[in-house]
Order: C-alpha cells, then sequence, then structure tokens
C-alpha cells in the first residue's frame, strides 16, 4: 500500500457547518506544500448531516475518508479508530470546528520528521475561550505537569502531530485522548515536543464539552498515571500499602498488649485490651494489610499470565527477518 506523507485524523461530532471549508483548507495546504495525504474524518455519531456531507467530500477527493459510528463513543474512540486506519507517516489530529489551523500542519511535520521528536503538541498560547474554560484548563495542565513529568504548557489541545509508530503502538480509550502524552510517554516515546499554534474563535456552532470534562478529567489523570507505573507490576502498590498497614496495625496491637502486661506486673492501673479503641483501629489495620497484599499478590498472577512478546515494542532489529 502506498504510504502518505501526512495523515490527518478529524474526530467529529455535529460539525455539518464546518466540514466543506475545513477539508477546502486542509487540501490548499497540502498542495501548496507538495504533501501526499489522506483525510480521515471519523463521524462519533451525528446526528445532523455531518455524514452525508462526508460522503459528498469522499466521491469529490479521494484523498478524503470517511468512518462512522452508529453511535456517540467520545473523542477518544474516535481518535484511536482513526489511529488504526491511518496509513501517513506522520499522523496530525485537529478538531473540526475550525478553531485549529490547518496552516499549522507543515511546521508539525518538520519537527517530526527532521528534528526527530516523536510526538509535537499544540500549545495555543493566546485562547479565544472564555474564562470558564481557561482557568480551569491552567489547572489540570499544571497538575498533569507535575504528576506525569512531561513540560506542555496545553495537553488538551487537539492540534498534534505524531511519528506513525506512535499511533500504531499506544491505545487511547474512555476520555484519555487528554493524556496522550502522558500515554506515550509511559511506552516509551519520550522525546515529545511543543508548539505554538494559533487559537481561531469558533465560527460555526457551539462547544460540545461542559465544565463536567474537568471533573473526569482529574480522575482520568489519576487513572492513567496509575496503569502506566502500576500495569505490569501491581505488588508494588498493594503489596506496599498491605506491608505498611499491617506492620503499623501489628506494631500497634503489640503496644497496647505489651502496655497491659507491663502494668499488671508492676501493679499499675490497666485498662482491658478491648477497652481502648486503638486496638480495634488496629485490627482494622491487619485486616486491611492482608487483603491489600491478596489483591497485590492476585493481580499481580493476573499480570504475569497475560503478559506476553507482542506488549513489548521492538523499535529496532538487526541480523533477523
Amino acid at each position: 500500500m502506498h504510504k502518505n506523507n501526512i495523515s490527518v485524523v478529524v474526530p467529529l461530532f455535529n460539525e455539518e457547518e464546518s466540514l466543506t471549508e475545513l477539508c477546502d483548507w486542509i487540501s490548499r495546504v497540502m498542495q501548496t506544500h507538495g504533501f501526499t495525504y489522506e483525510v480521515i474524518l471519523v463521524d462519533d455519531g451525528s446526528t445532523d448531516s455531518s455524514w452525508e456531507i462526508v460522503n459528498t467530500l469522499s466521491q469529490n477527493n479521494n484523498n478524503i475518508k470517511g468512518i462512522k459510528f452508529n453511535r456517540n463513543y467520545g473523542k477518544s474512540a474516535a481518535l484511536n479508530t482513526g489511529f488504526k486506519k491511518a496509513n501517513g507517516e506522520v499522523v496530525i489530529t485537529m478538531d473540526a470546528d475550525l478553531q485549529d489551523s490547518p496552516d499549522e500542519i507543515p511546521a508539525l511535520y518538520k519537527k517530526i520528521k527532521e528534528e526527530g521528536y516523536d510526538m509535537v503538541s499544540g500549545w495555543k498560547k493566546k485562547r479565544h475561550d472564555p474564562i470558564s474554560k481557561t482557568i480551569p484548563s491552567k489547572f489540570f495542565n499544571f497538575v498533569t505537569r507535575k504528576i506525569s513529568g512531561i513540560k506542555l504548557h496545553d495537553f488538551n489541545c487537539g492540534l498534534k502531530a505524531y511519528k506513525e509508530q506512535v499511533v500504531k503502538n499506544i491505545k487511547v480509550y474512555g476520555e484519555m485522548h487528554r493524556y496522550i502524552p502522558v500515554i506515550a510517554k509511559w511506552n516509551g516515546f519520550t522525546k515529545i515536543g511543543e508548539q505554538v499554534v494559533n487559537h481561531h474563535e469558533r465560527k460555526y456552532g457551539t462547544t460540545k464539552f461542559g465544565l463536567e470534562r474537568f471533573i473526569n478529567g482529574f480522575l482520568d489523570l489519576l487513572s492513567i498515571t496509575f496503569v502506566s507505573r502500576f500495569q505490569r507490576k501491581p505488588m508494588h502498590f498493594f503489596g506496599l500499602l498491605g506491608s505498611l498497614s499491617f506492620f503499623g496495625g501489628f506494631a500497634i496491637t503489640c503496644w497496647v498488649v505489651g502496655l497491659k502486661i507491663y502494668n499488671l506486673h508492676y501493679k499499675l492501673p490497666a485498662r482491658d485490651v478491648v477497652d481502648q479503641p486503638l486496638f480495634f483501629l488496629a485490627l482494622v489495620a491487619l485486616v486491611i494489610g492482608v487483603q491489600l497484599f491478596l489483591t497485590g499478590f492476585l493481580a499481580e498472577m493476573l499480570a504475569m499470565k497475560s503478559n506476553s512478546s507482542k506488549d513489548y515494542l521492538v523499535s529496532e532489529q538487526i541480523g533477523l527477518d
């Protein structure tokens, strides 16, 4: 199969007004710079005429392809499906609402092909969004930088560029599209860069995301951080917490019992062990410690059973077919 220079993956949901203008804009940029390309429009269960427009665009331009979901599955599912179908050396993602500029594509392509980045994320340094979106966005970007160690200003920017190898070896699910840089890093693609991009005001329609996305985004960050760090070694997490809880409870139990024995030996006033709330808290810590340790043990066996050679990415090899 002929490999294109660029695959542009565009997830969309009810964007009938902007699709024709967006595709014409992308085509002009590609032709001006002499790129071979494809545009993959992923219709995430639109209820307007978006799919009919995708059909028309595809008939008029062989470089435009479409995928339609039977219902709305979310942006992550749309991106993951588009990544599987893309055959470009560089994969560009952008939103369909015309707030991301196709004029940025050549510079993003250059950073991947000539500067050797695995992934380049757009940074909307000057945003045309209400303060109700910009303030929470800055907070979550700050938290994500601290937790992931990836120095990006705008993790949630839809305009990103990827080396083909990256999109073929990561899986985006749930609402994890916000944290693709984090997923890429934990899969060994550590050369992640940033490019300042223009952010245009929304020309058509309204935003499809509400404030709840920031709550979900924080929970997703905790989830991806946990899975990335402990997926293959769950005992390192559960075993550590279980051991701390068990030995903490054991130490407190010994102290409570030992104190009573000491008081009895020297004929000092001594409370019954079962009259002390601290004793019951220690028993709870012992039980929780055992449960966490067993959870880690079972998870470790499941991880060992599921791990196979196909889980590991071989980037290069010499003298082998």
